[in-house]
């Protein structure tokens, strides 16, 4: 099978920097994966990402989306992925739906179209009765939620998640869960970063540990599990591998 995105010797090292955030890192993610890029902070998780997205230029090394190189094709790209950010990307002073609206019309959906699947997103994620509602009234589960369907509202064949239940009531984590469960039934692969690792145990199908910008192990949860000695869980693996040691930087 062919992956659906695949990375060959793949390094990023930022102006200035003394160390490089990525680091010859191959991988290969197929469709219909839920892919967690689990790692530390400054891994390299953010950085993937954001080269996968075209938001930041490789050093060296290349990679594919949908077989299409992005260098050559980034506008087909982008027609095809879906990104929800860890912070939120929301107009506060407009409404739930004005917001979702904006966001739809960006992708080349309009009319009829557009309503229904804004109505729908709003309805199954339980803010329809708040649609007309300013968003920076809202709690931060239900600013997640809205940030959630603005990523996903042209049905994307690859979504990017990076964090997306952070800070969020567990009421809020189930629905959004589930919303990206049956959005991946339906044929999103999805690739998702998070520090919650009973969650991404529970979600993943597929998972790559990342540190120090290399992949120190990749497999199912379950296979992680049990490779791992004395290992009763996903956390486990992840202290294993990376160690105890503080990550907090500036």
């Amino acid at each position: 099978m062919q992956p659906i995105i695949q990375i060959q010797s793949l390094s990023k090292k930022y102006k200035d920097a003394d160390a490089f955030s990525l680091n010859d890192l191959t991988l290969s993610i197929y469709e219909g994966q839920i892919f967690g890029l689990l790692g530390p902070n400054g891994a390299g998780k953010t950085t993937l990402i954001s080269l996968l997205c075209g938001l930041i230029k490789p050093t060296s090394g290349s990679f594919t989306i949908n077989n299409l190189m992005y260098a050559d094709n980034a506008n087909a790209i982008k027609k095809i992925i879906g990104v929800v950010p860890q912070e939120y990307a929301l107009y506060p002073t407009l409404t739930a739906k004005e917001n979702l609206l904006y966001f739809g019309s960006m992708y080349g959906l309009k009319g009829k179209v557009l309503q229904q699947k804004v109505n729908e997103s709003l309805d199954f994620l339980g803010l329809l009765k708040f649609a007309d509602k300013r968003v920076e009234t809202f709690s931060g589960g239900m600013k997640r939620r809205v940030n959630l369907i603005a990523g996903i509202l042209h049905n994307p064949k690859i979504l990017f998640l990076d964090e997306p239940t952070v800070g969020v009531d567990v009421q809020s984590k189930n629905a959004i869960i589930d919303y990206l469960t049956q959005l991946n039934q339906s044929g999103t692969t999805i690739i998702y970063t998070s520090h919650h690792l009973s969650e991404a145990q529970d979600f993943c199908t597929d998972i790559a540990i990342i540190d120090r910008g290399k992949i120190y192990a990749q497999g199912t949860p379950k296979e992680l599990i049990s490779n791992t000695s004395n290992a009763q869980n996903l956390e486990d693996v992840f202290i294993t591998l990376t160690g105890k040691e503080l990550r907090d930087g500036i």
